[in-house]
């Protein structure tokens, strides 16, 4: 889109033919607009309203006319900025997701500006944002909380004592005259759901906007149904990929962390589940929509059972205040993995052949029908073993991160029709399925970490009438990672606080 600077107004040209001194928004980047309070006489587009709400969208997100946009930003409601800007140097900057790094921008012969335009690579996944884009944002009243609405938690559920000391923190973090950040510590299988429960109703109550923001789709699929039974009264939106819920308004959003990017000083009680997990522990660019997502003053738990070194360290310096739950919901402790040697698993994987160890220790939970989650360290292998699987047991299926039915078949896994799954670490988080038995397959392969061994223990013993089940890390040779995924399990069942 190209703009000409008329009476000190940036104005968005919409003819086929623009005049000479049209520029890309990002050519004024220098020019300061005095942007006008909202015009209380102007009556404003309430659909333009709710969409735009906290956000910051691009022209195609947004699905109204330029005339229409432009027409709010002279009234005082609606504000834009350049998708990209440059340094003096000529440095690009994507605004939206913050990249400076020169080697993940290029550049297309752009339709809309009719010259050589910039655009960003690393967000292209969220719509591409380019050197004539404007980002809009909403600046007349907001679409508000329903603070008449009480938002009363229909869970009537009870926390053990555990999780009532930790439940009891956050709520009162929500009273702090300053806002900052918490670590919830708690065990695979802690009941850390409902644990925020009163905190959330309690920040509801207050009538902030309260997110969960979350590294992967499968844990926004289990984690929504989870809070719409909770609180009926609230407004739940889930956010991922697809989502139909994407430009809804609710004072509960459940998301991933890449939708954020979407978002601009929104919640006010920010819950990040998972912390440590990828693909957010390692992307800067997700830490800077979450950072861009919540408001100033807005208050941050940290969810985990195995928190980075670093957080670990600023923790026990008391630079982050932190509790720890080093016991499940039910008062079990964790199961401890079992360490077996099943020889060169990656000759017989890439063969298609299961390595005997394994298929002796899975044959007695497939002829009981048992659920159990087998873990393979690629999506290579688990492709080439599958087909084996497959003829040899009933109700084998495969999951990892680039299926396209990914969705469909861990359902299929909760709903009892599939017994046995084959994953990679995709699954090593969020998603539970009562009375499953685990293994890994490879254990001693270098993506199974201590903090990933740890969370795949973690799918075992969940339900309190089978906390023993097992968890077997086969191997070709014990790692440091998976000797220390055992000591850390082992400590949490010693720890009495």
């Amino acid at each position: 889109m190209l703009f000409v600077l008329e009476q000190n107004w940036l104005v968005p040209v919409t003819e086929n033919d623009p005049p000479a001194n049209a520029q890309p928004l990002s050519a004024f980047t220098n020019h300061t607009i005095q942007w006008p309070q909202p015009d209380r006489n102007f009556s404003f587009n309430t659909e333009l309203q709710q969409i735009l709400t906290m956000r910051r969208l691009t022209t195609d997100e947004i699905n109204h006319s330029i005339s229409t946009l432009y027409d709010h930003a002279r009234n005082g409601y609606v504000r834009f900025e350049a998708g990209i800007t440059f340094s003096a140097s000529g440095r690009p900057h994507c605004v939206r997701c913050d990249n400076t790094d020169p080697t993940r921008f290029a550049s297309f012969s752009c339709a809309r500006c009719g010259q050589e335009c910039t655009y960003c690579r690393r967000c292209i996944t969220m719509g591409r944002v380019s050197a004539c884009t404007p980002l809009w944002t909403w600046h007349g009243p907001e679409t508000q909380p329903d603070s008449a609405n009480p938002h009363t938690l229909a869970w009537e559920g009870t926390l053990s004592p555990f999780q009532q000391q930790a439940s009891d923190k956050l709520v009162a973090r929500l009273h702090e005259a300053t806002a900052g950040e918490f670590l919830l510590w708690a065990v695979c299988g802690a009941g850390k759901t409902e644990m925020l429960f009163p905190a959330i109703e309690r920040a509801l109550a207050l009538g902030k906007r309260v997110l969960i923001a979350t590294p992967r789709t499968d844990v926004v699929l289990e984690l929504a149904p989870r809070l719409n039974e909770a609180f009926p009264e609230a407004e739940v939106i889930a956010l991922y990929g697809g989502s139909e819920d994407r430009f809804k308004q609710g004072q509960l959003v459940v998301s991933t962390t890449h939708q954020l990017l979407r978002y601009k000083d929104a919640f006010s009680f920010v819950i990040i589940d998972e912390v440590d997990a990828f693909p957010y522990s390692a992307d800067a660019m997700l830490h800077f929509a979450v950072q861009e997502a919540r408001t100033p003053d807005a208050e941050t738990v940290y969810l985990t059972a195995t928190p980075s070194p670093d957080m670990k360290t600023r923790a026990r310096t008391g630079r982050l205040p932190y509790v720890t739950v080093p016991r499940r919901y039910h008062g079990f402790d964790l199961p401890v993995p079992s360490f077996r040697w099943c020889g060169n698993w990656r000759t017989s994987l890439q063969r298609a052949q299961i390595p005997t160890t394994v298929s002796t220790w899975l044959r007695p939970y497939v002829d009981q029908d048992v659920p159990v989650f087998l873990f393979l360290p690629s999506i290579v292998l688990l492709e080439q073993i599958l087909p084996t699987f497959q003829q040899q047991y009933p109700s084998v299926d495969g999951v990892h991160a680039e299926d396209a039915e990914r969705k469909e078949k861990v359902q299929a896994f909760r709903d009892g029709t599939t017994k046995v799954l084959l994953t990679t670490t995709i699954l090593e988080r969020g998603v539970t399925v009562p009375g499953s038995q685990v293994a890994v397959v490879g254990a001693d392969a270098p993506v199974f970490t201590e903090a990933a061994l740890v969370q795949i223990a973690g799918r075992a013993g969940r339900k309190a009438s089978d906390p023993n089940a097992d968890v077997i890390y086969f191997h070709y040779g014990i790692t440091r990672e998976m000797a220390a995924a055992k000591r850390h399990i082992e400590a949490m069942n010693e720890s009495k606080m």
